[in-house]
């Protein structure tokens, strides 16, 4: 049978339309039994589509600067051959005839090829069995450094691949809903696009389907690609292995002898199967980079050019399914990015993030309090809403226990979510999963040992143990019937595997695998009631919002001056890849990590000085913090300095909230810059200005404002002031003089 943990996690159903094929995007499925080569059906259905030149879709000018998406479109070559899916910033090429494979894979801004040979378009094992999905092979002779059109015509059928029976061609779905109750980028969910479903049958003893599908959206250089995987037979059998992605890419460098460090091909790869960490490189568990040893003209002498992307799970699934059972895998996007330079490939990143996981663009304020009686809460509630604030959270050390199952828990919850109401808040809690021990039935098993322990934070509790699925089980119901609408997910599941025999996986195989479809189950059904998720971890594309920005927390015990100059430290390095959305930073209002009197705000009268630092350097970069304490104001000097940044923010919420670029790294030295820019908005962009030093300082700033979508000239205010003319540089560079005291903050926006 298929083991199952909660839920199946969602994934891309591709819809037929029911019509015949009249424009692009629209086709008729198409089915008939496994044959050697392209079915009668798949070859007319793709026929039947318009002629498609990947080239004539390609977006004029800077597609960043774009206010209106290309759409994606699928087509034709003009001889029949070839399916051709395109969105005019990249474009992919499937050879139809005589069977079923990718032929090319294209950045079209800069007309460069990524793909330089032909590989299977999945692998599957089953039973102990591998199994090549579709693809063609080339003769003895070809060369697997460049993939010409004249080469195509000598591919062929690899009799031992599963051949591809059907095309389904629709539109994107959802692997989840996102119910939308509080402010968020007006982004469409699911992205507009144009999806692919491949259909491969496997006969024999045991026959199955294996669905290859892929996803364009319109207006971003990606393409995603997952597989699902169905028993059409009367037996079980095991799912072993897969393999979601096999792309024979074109290297980035090609050195004789072998560096300490090879340079990766032109493709950011991240997939939804992404746990431990807090950024994109260090939460890959699925996307390798190795060496092609079929690529026998590469420069390198020993051959080991990492220039093969193989896309599979560290181990696994090693699920059971029975008849009529489906596996679905983890989703792989694949990234183009047009430039090396460090600026525009991260906002292709932050472009896609804000495509893929929209959510992360909800932004609440949020008040971390450190009490759970009742007149702490209420007051918390109270001061939230007198200051301009959107949330309360029970944070870590509070007191409250979410897991208590005590009814007079709950009631009092319930109190405190109609107070909280009342005044326009939303509230929520803390829990901690992975980062401590329940017990040896429960832990995560090591196979060393046989015993608990081994685990990234050396005892984990296993999701799959009957305490993982109580837990669950508690928070689902929790916030279905109490209205808790945010949670702060601590110790999120980081990739653990259990050798646990009494657990509801398998085995160790498919251990992580039922885990973290456990983990992403909740997150989207979180997602789909407008729950709010707090995760230190990189669950984004599972439903996830926000994660940390990046920080030590230790640093929260230092001196009150040295925690500024590394909160804006730590800003500037952690929106290279994130949003300002999308991370959050710390601000100590009582004592954390130790530090004393020093490191503390409380009492906040008495250091407004450093309160007003702390607000300004979150909120002028658009980055929520947890302020945590029992309170945001002590006297009405404090409430109306809190109540004066939030305003400052809400005014300016969405070009703050819009990506930043990475001006000038704090460093205590000099001013410290950084600068906001959205081109579809009226204020295209906002300067944040700091003074970190004892003294005066006056400058010529160079702000960029090319990313602004600015030239010639604009209308510049600062502080919110009169506006003025200012002549802008041939590369769309403003030159302000700006003059600070000691500490001093300002800001500037720009409009057209």
């Amino acid at each position: 049978m298929s083991l199952r943990i909660g839920f199946a996690v969602g994934v891309l159903a591709v819809a037929a339309f029911a019509g015949g094929a009249r424009h692009p995007g629209e086709a008729n499925a198409a089915g008939s039994p496994g044959v050697a080569e392209t079915s009668g059906e798949l070859a007319a259905t793709v026929r039947a589509l318009p002629v498609l030149d990947p080239e004539r879709t390609r977006v004029a000018g800077d597609w960043l600067l774009a206010t209106e998406p290309a759409a994606t479109r699928v087509g034709r070559s003009a001889d029949g051959r070839e399916l051709v899916l395109a969105n005019g910033l990249v474009a992919l090429t499937w050879r139809v005839e005589p069977g079923v494979a990718r032929v090319a894979f294209d950045e079209l801004s800069s007309r460069r090829s990524l793909l330089r040979a032909v590989e299977p378009e999945a692998r599957v094992t089953i039973d102990g069995v591998p199994h090549d999905v579709g693809g063609l092979v080339a003769g003895a002779e070809q060369d697997r450094a460049f993939l010409r059109v004249s080469d195509r015509e000598r591919l062929a059928v690899d009799p031992a691949a599963l051949a591809c029976e059907a095309l389904t061609i629709g539109k994107p779905v959802a692997p989840f809903g996102w119910k939308r109750v509080r402010h968020a980028e007006e982004r469409p969910w699911p992205p507009p696009g144009v999806a692919l479903d491949f259909r491969y049958r496997a006969s024999g003893a045991k026959p199955f389907v294996v669905h290859v599908r892929y996803t364009m959206y319109d207006g971003l250089p990606l393409v995603e690609k997952s597989l699902e995987v169905e028993n059409v037979g009367s037996e079980s059998f095991v799912l072993d292995a897969l393999e979601v992605e096999r792309l024979a890419a074109v290297e980035s460098m090609s050195p004789v002898e072998t560096p300490g460090t090879f340079g990766r091909p032109d493709l950011d790869v991240f997939s939804d199967y992404a746990f431990g960490g807090g950024d994109l490189a260090s939460t890959n568990r699925v996307a390798r980079w190795l060496p092609d040893p079929r690529y026998g003209t590469q420069v390198n002498y020993r051959l080991q050019t990492p220039c093969l992307l193989v896309c599979a799970p560290p181990r696994g699934p090693s699920v059971e399914l029975d008849a009529g059972d489906s596996e679905s895998s983890f989703r792989v996007f694949e990234l183009a990015c047009d430039s090396s330079e460090r600026e525009r490939r991260g906002l292709t990143i932050r472009r896609a993030f804000r495509t893929l996981a929209p959510w992360c663009t909800e932004n609440p304020l949020m008040l971390h309090c450190t009490r759970s009686d009742d007149e702490g809460v209420f007051t918390a509630i109270d001061q939230a809403a007198a200051v301009g604030f959107e949330m309360v959270i029970l944070s870590f050390g509070s007191g409250f226990d979410l897991e208590n199952p005590d009814p007079a828990v709950t009631a009092r919850a319930r109190e405190w979510v109609r107070h909280a109401a009342e005044k326009k808040i939303e509230i929520g809690s803390y829990s901690l999963l992975s980062s401590r021990s329940i017990g040896p039935e429960t832990d995560v098993i090591d196979p060393a040992t046989s015993k608990p322990g081994g685990a990234m934070f050396g005892n984990a509790p296993c999701l799959g143990s009957a305490w993982g699925e109580s837990y669950f089980r508690r928070l689902i119901d929790f916030h279905s019937n109490v209205g808790f609408t945010l949670l702060e997910h601590d110790g999120s599941f980081p990739g653990d595997f259990c050798a646990s025999t009494s657990h509801a996986h398998r085995g160790y195989d498919d251990s992580q695998w039922t885990q973290w479809q456990t983990i992403a189950h909740f997150y989207g059904w979180a997602r789909e009631r407008g729950i709010y998720l707090n995760v230190p971890d990189f669950y984004y594309l599972a439903g996830s919002s926000k994660c940390g920005m990046g920080y030590r927390e230790t640093n929260w015990s230092l001196p009150r001056e040295l925690q500024i100059l590394h909160a804006r430290q730590n800003i500037y390095d952690g929106t290279w890849e994130k949003t300002p959305s999308m991370g959050w930073m710390f601000v100590p209002l009582v004592q954390y990590h130790g530090g004393g009197e020093a490191a503390t705000i409380e009492p906040l009268d008495q250091h407004l000085d450093a309160y007003e630092q702390h607000l300004a350097t979150n909120l002028g970069a658009g980055v929520q913090a947890c302020y945590r304490g029992p309170r945001l104001f002590d006297t009405d000097r404090t409430r109306e300095l809190v109540a004066r940044w939030v305003a400052f923010f809400k005014r300016h919420r969405a070009i703050l909230e819009s990506d930043l670029i990475h001006v000038r790294r704090p460093d205590g030295r000099d001013l410290d810059v950084w600068l906001h820019v959205n081109p579809a908005l009226g204020e295209r962009a906002l300067a944040m200005v700091f003074n970190p030093t004892e003294a005066a300082l006056t400058r010529k700033l160079e702000l960029p404002l090319y990313y602004a979508g600015l030239a010639g000239s604009v209308r510049v205010a600062e502080r919110d002031g009169a506006a003025r003319e200012l002549a802008l540089g041939p590369t769309s560079a403003a030159a302000l003089d700006v003059t600070l005291p000691p500490g001093g903050i300002t800001w500037f926006v720009f409009t057209r």
